[in-house]
């Protein structure tokens, strides 16, 4: 979910020929089993998988543990790599962009980031590949029935847009934080709405994390470990009131669509206030990164300091959580209660 990088400069997508001939036949039932569903990921950073997208931690992200703890047969494909096609997509793809934000205009520093109209832009090829695959009618009811979309995106608009220094200053001159709260909302109960219009029903969408907690934040501000800048997480705060009210909105709008909400900020603010409770040394270290006290200011590269045990660390780099901390986090949002998921965890969710 959102816990999100900001100045990594590094190459943050390999951006592959789209591969849309995705297969023009309709298979026969007995050829793929459709039991276990699958998972259609957007979002940003913390969301992407495989190579195509950048995968930003030391192993798997929650998705991946979401999927394999659903029993679904292999991850969710990258929407770019040239290997997603034909019965692939009927098991998952990941169309999550480093660097992408519910705005357009969001990560613009970053060169080929992909911003959620556009994954959904893409989820719409694939969605007729589907057809194509299943006939319309097996097609509709395996969306609305058997797969679930997952959403984790909203951190790079404030970090890679409105908090951005030099490129937000007129923003945010003339855009209180209100309003552009406002803006994002209204950008994604448009995009929401596009995917239900395109049979998803199951829906999972994360808050913004404590975003003023990250390795970056706390070196560029020279905070002390136990601090976090204040700014970015009262505006994360502010978004977080409205969103689940959004979801609250289209879960009563929208006939037959469950919307999921999943609490990303206190799951991952109570891992960063007790972290030695869950076995971890740190919530402040990058375990891999160079700069400041926390290791928090250069990116992870080959160059990169490393730390000697990284499942003790909640940060794998200045800006997103570790495999040890997404395997706590996806367990919580897989069976845990009203606290971090509502009005039902995704087991729940998965056999509605």
């Amino acid at each position: 979910m959102a816990l999100i990088f900001h100045h990594n400069l590094v190459a943050l997508l390999l951006v592959l020929f789209i591969t849309n001939q995705l297969g023009s036949f309709v298979i026969a039932q007995d050829d793929i089993d459709l039991s276990k569903g699958a998972s259609y990921i957007f979002g940003d950073s913390l969301a992407s998988g495989g190579n195509p997208t950048g995968r930003y931690t030391n192993g798997r992200t929650i998705g991946d543990i979401v999927g394999e703890e659903l029993g679904q047969p292999h991850y969710a494909v990258p929407f770019l790599a040239p290997n997603t096609t034909g019965n692939t997509i009927l098991y998952g793809v990941n169309y999550a962009s480093g660097g992408g934000g519910i705005m357009n205009a969001t990560g613009r520093i970053f060169v080929n980031r992909l911003s959620m109209d556009i994954q959904v832009d893409y989820f719409n090829i694939t969605r007729k590949e589907i057809d194509k695959l299943l006939g319309a009618s097996k097609a509709r009811e395996y969306l609305q029935k058997k797969s679930i979309f997952s959403i984790t995106i909203g951190s790079n608009d404030f970090l890679n847009n409105y908090l951005l220094p030099v490129i937000s200053m007129g923003a945010r001159i003339s855009e209180t934080p209100d309003s552009f709260v406002d803006d994002m909302l209204n950008h994604l109960r448009a995009q929401l709405t596009r995917l239900y219009q395109l049979d998803a029903r199951k829906f999972i969408v994360g808050n913004v994390g404590p975003i003023g907690c990250i390795p970056y934040q706390k070196t560029i501000n020279q905070l002390k470990e136990d601090e976090c800048v204040s700014l970015p997480n009262k505006l994360a705060l502010q978004y977080n009131a409205r969103l689940k009210d959004l979801l609250q909105e289209l879960n009563e709008n929208l006939p037959g669509a469950t919307f999921v909400h999943a609490n990303v900020y206190d799951l991952v603010m109570e891992l960063i206030t007790n972290y030695a409770k869950y076995g971890f040394t740190t919530a402040s270290r990058a375990c891999c990164g160079n700069g400041g006290q926390f290791a928090g200011i250069i990116p992870c590269g080959p160059s990169s300091s490393m730390c000697s045990d990284r499942d003790k660390h909640v940060f794998w780099d200045p800006y997103h959580p570790s495999e040890a901390a997404n395997v706590i986090i996806a367990k919580q949002l897989l069976d845990g209660d009203s606290r971090y998921i509502s009005p039902m965890n995704l087991r729940q969710l998965r056999d509605l």
